[in-house]
């Protein structure tokens, strides 16, 4: 079964920021969503999160020459492909400029195939599905807190305010190889897809984010705005960046 998707993608600074290290793409004539959240001085961050967007981008464009239809595992080929083409460019980018050294993004990326969503990704920026209103996350963060909840030695609540929140253990530019984490997910009529920087959960809890993409059921834009209201209004420690998709029902 095919179905049919509408999107709203936006991005903030947010209150403590004085730049915004965040990009994302929201594309429903390809059905690729993505978030990047960079990380590095003098503007590298915005460098590096913009570069990875932009790689996926051309790179699942390029392989859609030649049309996934409702080749999942193709999908899943392409799209881990492109998170590695993305990694090996923002790696590239840095030699020679020693002002870019050390610059990096996490990327959160789903494409929708038929009724199946393909989502990879390296670092903390997270995807979450609500299904009949009940928000599951469907990524796992790759963070130094992650892996200490993960070993029992802190409990969700801690980590959720912990100082060492925003270090990542997995992400683009570190290294010219990146392991990239891939899951899938039926996609049904009335599903909505939620792409986000870690500016969005470390402000909001799971069940607030569930709260205001099931009070704005239907209207992406009005969904992202909440969304992005509401951590602004919870102190918008960092950049917010969000990408809802509705699922609809096929022709």
């Amino acid at each position: 079964m095919t179905v049919s998707v509408t999107s709203y993608g936006m991005t903030d600074v947010g209150r403590r920021r004085d730049s915004n290290e965040d990009a994302f793409l929201d594309d429903d004539d390809l059905r690729l969503y993505a978030v990047a959240d960079g990380m590095g001085g003098h503007a590298a961050g915005e460098i590096a999160s913009s570069l990875a967007i932009e790689s996926l981008a051309s790179t699942v464009k390029a392989a859609l020459a030649q049309p996934i239809a409702a080749d999942v595992d193709r999908a899943e080929e392409v799209l881990r492909d492109a998170v590695s083409r993305a990694n090996r460019r923002i790696c590239e980018s840095v030699l020679g400029r020693d002002e870019w050294r050390g610059m990096g993004t996490t990327v959160v990326a789903a494409i929708l195939v038929g009724d199946q969503a393909v989502v990879a990704h390296v670092g903390d920026s997270r995807a979450y599905l609500m299904h009949e209103g009940s928000l599951t996350r469907l990524t796992s963060d790759h963070s130094w807190v992650s892996e200490q909840v993960r070993m029992g030695l802190l409990s969700e609540n801690d980590a959720h305010r912990h100082p060492m929140r925003n270090i990542v253990t997995r992400a683009l530019g570190n290294r010219e190889d990146v392991d990239v984490e891939i899951r899938r997910s039926t996609a049904r009529p009335g599903d909505v897809f939620l792409l986000c920087s870690d500016g969005l959960n470390t402000m909001l809890t799971d069940e607030e984010i569930r709260a205001a993409l099931r009070d704005h059921a239907g209207d992406a834009r009005a969904a992202c705005e909440a969304l992005v209201d509401a951590a602004n209004r919870r102190g918008g420690e960092d950049n917010t960046t969000v990408v809802v998709v509705n699922v609809a029902g096929g022709p």
